[in-house]
């Protein structure tokens, strides 16, 4: 069931980024709803890489992805990235996203392998930073167009 926000609530591209950020915060992966689901995964990406970078998203979603697998959830990644037109944070992950994982994974079980994975954190952080913060006004005009199908705004 959608959450439901007065209109005078959400007038601003602020007041409704917001309320799209609590509906996506208190989403339970995965979830049926694919625009939730689509919401919630761009929107930890880029607060993720905002925070901490590669490493950090892969610590927040590993338990996402082993459950659903790197494959789906990678595919997931990258047509929500260019469905809100963020084709350059698309080419990112695929050049890094699959090794990233695999040294990720191989990590847990031989430690040497910690230097080749903060190498390739490091040139995927980089790429996403040389993008100079495009992807908030990207994800903040997504959230603006799909604010209804997440919230039930009433009122006038």
């Amino acid at each position: 069931m959608k959450p439901t926000i007065n209109r005078k609530n959400l007038l601003t591209k602020d007041d409704i980024w917001n309320a799209v950020i609590l509906v996506v915060s208190e989403a339970d992966l995965p979830t049926p709803d694919l625009v939730l689901r689509e919401a919630s995964t761009v929107f930890q990406y880029y607060s993720e890489l905002e925070s901490g970078g590669h490493e950090m998203l892969l610590n927040w979603a590993s338990s996402y992805i082993e459950e659903i697998s790197f494959e789906r959830y990678l595919h997931e990644l990258l047509a929500v990235l260019e469905k809100v037109g963020a084709h350059d944070y698309a080419v990112i992950e695929r050049t890094y996203g699959q090794d990233m994982w695999n040294l990720y994974v191989a990590l847990e079980i031989d430690e040497s392998k910690e230097d080749e994975f903060l190498e390739f954190v490091e040139k995927a952080d980089d790429a996403y930073d040389r993008l100079d913060g495009k992807l908030e006004q990207l994800v903040e005009a997504y959230f603006v167009k799909i604010h209804i199908d997440l919230i039930d705004v009433v009122g006038n």
